[in-house]
């Protein structure tokens, strides 16, 4: 892997080409992790989600998810990493608008299907950032403007895929009224029944319905949607980890910490060491 590093050795930013085993051994990365997948398909798991793909696609993780791609058939990639260190999509969600769209959304699929010439055009600042990394020493600045470049053409193209309804199935108004409901009652109600009265559906119906729409059980999505506040409240804000669990209305920051661990296999503190604290955190003191 090409990489640059900090002062520290801490990893900031990385390039390679993957082989087809790696990409079917289940990892966890400390970075945010795109592959460029021009052909090939397989099943994309990403923490509880799986989504099927057909090259050329990209696939996108966030940090410590556990990912793996299974049912690999002829599949060549590229992996891009980038610690939020390097380049924090928080602070930059203006500008790229890839926060809640290529990473940190529970509802969307972690895929953006691909036209051969967008291949052509991430396999050329693929190119360009690999050309940058042989120079002596390579440029930080240069570097980020192409990963940005990148991740902003990602993010045009997934919202063009949305508006056009190319990225979902039909519009389902009772699932877009359960996502709605999910994310304002999160924090209290966690059972798929409680949603279920809510809708004034059954239980079946909603798991079946949520399913086929999201590719997530209702259970999945509850649980997601609580982990991932948690995720944020580590990384963009300086609390401590008894503080976000009173936030999250755990009953102490144990009990928090066993369910944190459950679903993403390391601890609040593990996660916050490994991510870091975003400059998001002070902007606003």
């Amino acid at each position: 892997m090409k990489a640059i590093r900090d002062k520290a050795g801490e990893f900031l930013l990385g390039l390679q080409d993957v082989r087809e085993d790696i990409l079917c051994t289940p990892a966890q990365f400390s970075e945010y992790t795109v592959y460029l997948v021009p052909e090939g398909s397989g099943i994309f798991h990403a923490d509880f989600g799986a989504f099927p793909f057909t090259g050329p696609v990209l696939l996108f993780s966030t940090p410590l998810q556990i990912i793996y791609v299974d049912e690999c058939r002829a599949i060549k990639s590229n992996i891009l990493q980038f610690h939020s260190d390097f380049y924090c999509i928080e602070y930059h969600r203006e500008e790229v608008a890839c926060n809640g769209l290529l990473f940190n959304n529970i509802y969307l699929d972690p895929i953006v299907a691909l036209t051969p010439q967008d291949v052509k055009v991430f396999e050329l600042l693929l190119m360009q950032m690999n050309d940058e990394f042989m120079q002596p020493p390579p440029s930080e600045i240069v570097l980020r403007a192409y990963l940005q470049l990148f991740l902003a053409k990602a993010s045009s193209i997934k919202i063009n895929a949305i508006n056009s309804d190319q990225d979902k199935p039909q519009k389902d108004e009772m699932m877009e009224k359960f996502r709605t409901l999910l994310n304002q009652h999160y924090l209290d109600l966690h059972k798929p029944s409680d949603y279920a009265s809510l809708l004034a559906i059954s239980s079946d119906n909603l798991t079946r319905r949520c399913t086929k729409y999201f590719r997530k059980s209702p259970s999945q999505l509850i649980q997601e949607r609580l982990i991932l506040e948690a995720k944020k409240q580590l990384h963009l804000t300086r609390q401590s980890i008894k503080e976000i669990a009173y936030n999250l209305k755990f009953q102490d920051e144990f009990y928090f910490s066993r369910v944190f661990k459950k679903f993403t296999k390391i601890s609040p503190q593990t996660f916050r060491d490994k991510t870091g604290i975003s400059i998001v955190a002070d902007l606003y003191k």
